[in-house]
């Protein structure tokens, strides 16, 4: 069952192979025994969510038609609302009680998902790291000194040590696609808009988006389906490929950040794969533009984020806001619409771009912590270089697993399509899986051997 997609599952479940209440006690088994090392989940909702599943067994008893995951365990991000439960948002300065669901939560109970609780984030969502002071840091089940990523490192390390077949994210510079690289999951964040935000902003230039973090491409589709109440992904997927030739840029080392050799190395070896499938490749240009440039609009979007208790952030978050304060809504636009006709100037050529999805060695747990603010986050900003852009720019783009650094730490190839384009992305995604198969490379604290 733990080698079975998220969608298998679910087939298995109308089979009746298996009840939705066995399947949801051996994740809440799981997380139980792991849980406490890997600090993946803040919240586990054991008995709301046995309930859950014996309604769900309910219903496959009655017949009838069923939505695409009823009865599949999942779990939201703790900067989402959930009804019964509390939003931390990471902080111990944030304390929301949820009397209904976010738009999110909502699309996800709608598709027959069990939630069995709330999973990990950096405070405010802020950090590509999850460690607030909230609770001990959340550890990559590849190897527990290092960090799961962030800011939907809960997520990330749920799937990776099977305590979920798959998980719901966010993704404002990154947040799905950096957990996904380090700990060698597929992330995907779509086309900005196409997607509903969790609190029905209606911001044009909104930064984050709502995505999966799954062990299978087919799994990602659909619960961006789920999420965006449409069958628009699955179906793109599925579609016939295209028969042109994709041109795809490539693009191995920015001047952002430096690219650890071995990732340079994994990225080419993705490129010629795909030029091998018969696509044409060629260099992509870094678009001009630094951190200090694109800081404002992160900090004008931090200072929107919750915080009853402001004097109890930590320092990153803290000084992210107070920053964000003194920058105007006008501000902020114009910056952001000025790195994004750079940066479509840049990819316009193209069809497609590859790059690393995190350019550097998975950082160690703590790494960043007791550093000033601004060094911290600039420190820690290296991770983000390449997945910001197309949270700027709106584009699609997804984290696709490629090996393993020296055989340990997970590794991601980042694709980014042209905006609205997000069925080629998942098409050639497929494709790498395909003919770079990830799904069955567990990590070692999954501890499959001693679940079987």
């Amino acid at each position: 069952m733990l080698d079975a997609s998220a969608l298998e599952q679910a087939a298995l479940l109308r089979k009746r192979e298996l009840s939705c209440e066995e399947l949801a006690r051996l994740y809440l088994e799981r997380i139980g025994r792991l849980n406490p090392e890997l600090r993946a989940f803040v919240r586990v909702h054991e008995r709301r969510a046995l309930r859950q599943a014996r309604r769900k067994d309910a219903e496959l008893r009655r017949g009838g038609e069923l939505p695409a995951f009823h009865g599949v365990p999942i779990a939201m991000k703790d900067l989402n609302l959930v009804r019964g439960s509390v939003a931390r948002f990471g902080s111990r300065g944030t304390w929301l009680p949820s009397p209904a669901d976010d738009r999110s939560t909502a699309s996800v109970r709608a598709a027959g998902f069990v939630i069995l609780g709330k999973t990990a984030t950096s405070e405010l969502g802020a950090m590509p790291v999850t460690e607030p002071d909230l609770h001990p840091p959340t550890r990559n089940p590849w190897d527990p000194e290092r960090t799961s990523g962030g800011s939907s490192g809960g997520a990330g390390a749920a799937v990776a040590a099977a305590l979920l077949p798959i998980a719901h994210g966010s993704d404002g510079a990154g947040s799905v696609r950096i957990p996904a690289s380090l700990c060698g999951l597929y992330g995907f964040k779509a086309t900005r808009g196409r997607v509903a935000n969790a609190y029905g902003l209606r911001d044009p230039d909104i930064l984050y988006s709502c995505g999966p973090l799954a062990r299978t491409v087919e799994d990602a589709a659909a619960l961006l389906d789920a999420l965006a109440r449409t069958d628009e992904f699955l179906r793109g997927l599925r579609a016939p490929a295209p028969h042109r030739r994709v041109r795809i840029g490539v693009l191995t080392h920015s001047h952002l950040a430096p690219t650890h050799p071995e990732i340079a190395e994994g990225v080419l070896r993705v490129a010629k794969q795909l030029e091998s499938l018969g696509h044409t490749l060629d260099e992509l240009r870094a678009p001009e533009g630094t951190v200090e440039e694109f800081l404002p609009v992160y900090q004008r979007q931090l200072a929107g984020a919750p915080a009853m208790l402001p004097w109890r952030l930590q320092p990153v978050p803290k000084w992210l806001r107070e920053a964000g304060k003194r920058v105007t809504a006008e501000q902020a636009r114009t910056i952001q619409r000025e790195l994004t006709q750079r940066i479509l100037a840049s990819v316009e050529p193209f069809d497609l771009c590859l790059t690393p999805t995190v350019p550097i060695e998975t950082p160690r747990v703590g790494e960043f912590a007791g550093l000033p603010a601004p060094e911290a986050f600039a420190r820690a900003a290296l991770l983000g270089v390449y997945t910001a852009t197309s949270n700027i720019s709106g584009a699609p783009a997804a984290s696709v697993p490629m090996g393993r650094m020296g055989g340990r730490w997970p590794m991601g190839a980042h694709l980014i399509g042209r905006v609205g384009e997000d069925a080629l992305v998942l098409q050639v995604s497929r494709v790498l899986e395909q003919a770079l198969p990830w799904r069955g490379d567990w990590a070692p604290g999954a501890e499959l051997e001693a679940a079987a």
